[in-house]
């Protein structure tokens, strides 16, 4: 189904697009490479944006319930061990993006526990249609 921008009055603003998130968003998670990270939850940190152009927003329809987010990236973290950090932001990217509604998405990573002294580490990944 094609969506298209509200129709524009001469000198009325334009929406330029719209973009939901979902941030600092806690999870446990199988993930590592380490011997010491076998065999043990740890804490992850999410944030997940998701592009949805610029069609008009009416009804929760037209947009992507956050709570939906929460779940993909929960069902993820409890699907069983992941090695890399990367792996795990690229299988979260990809599930959102299974929505057609979503034109593009950025998921940012951090594992607080990665590396001691710091408050975290990990990656970025994108993804767009």
């Amino acid at each position: 189904m094609a969506v298209t921008a509200l129709p524009l009055a001469e000198g009325l603003p334009r929406r330029q697009g719209m973009t939901v998130h979902v941030r600092g968003l806690e999870v446990q998670a199988g993930i590592g490479v380490y011997a010491h990270e076998m065999g043990r939850l740890q804490p992850l940190v999410l944030d997940v944006e998701l592009d949805l152009g610029a069609a008009p927003v009416r009804e929760l329809a037209d947009t992507l319930d956050y709570d939906g987010v929460a779940r993909i990236v929960r069902a993820l973290a409890s699907g069983g061990h992941i090695e890399l950090v990367e792996t795990f932001a690229e299988q979260v990217a990809l599930a959102c993006l299974e929505d057609m509604r979503v034109l593009a998405v950025r998921v940012k990573v951090d594992k607080p526990e990665a590396i001691a002294g710091a408050q975290a580490a990990g990656c970025t990944v994108s993804y767009a249609r």
